[in-house]
């Protein structure tokens, strides 16, 4: 998960909303990890679980990467204005955890990323990953360069 989030810093640019979903334990964060990695960004990127969000700052000229777990929100955007995450996100990445049913309403523009996990041995945990680019900003992406 984390080399995906890896790749995944080669083709995402300020602006982008990414929706990530899965299962507790499905990968969610060591994939942002990866992302954030790969990005440059400053402070440890860990699950913004109890603190809701958290902005890491680019250490270069990229994009700061907001990291949202909305686990714990019930409602729609209007729960999330707290967050202020339509004034973060066209200068940002912006990285949202249980997002669905929350944020779509910020932009047309989203990669959707479904983690599945295969449970079975522990030491060999297997994932498969749906990557769906929605909005013309997604329309073009070679989202296929990111399979492993």
């Amino acid at each position: 998960m984390r080399d995906l989030g890896l790749r995944l810093a080669g083709i995402v640019r300020a602006g982008d909303l990414v929706m990530l979903s899965g299962e507790l334990g499905a990968g969610k964060t060591t994939l942002t990890r990866g992302l954030g990695e790969g990005l440059g960004v400053r402070g440890a990127v860990t699950s913004p679980t109890f603190v809701i969000a958290r902005v890491h700052p680019s250490l270069g000229d990229g994009p700061p990467l907001v990291h949202v777990d909305a686990y714990r929100l019930g409602g729609g955007l209007d729960e999330m204005e707290d967050l202020d995450l339509d004034v973060s996100l066209p200068e940002s990445v912006v990285v949202v955890e249980w997002g669905e049913g929350k944020v779509e309403e910020l932009t047309e523009d989203r990669l959707q990323v479904v983690i599945h996990r295969a449970v079975g041995d522990t030491s060999d945990e297997v994932r498969h990953v749906v990557l769906t680019g929605l909005g013309a900003r997604w329309a073009d992406a070679d989202l296929e360069k990111l399979a492993d």
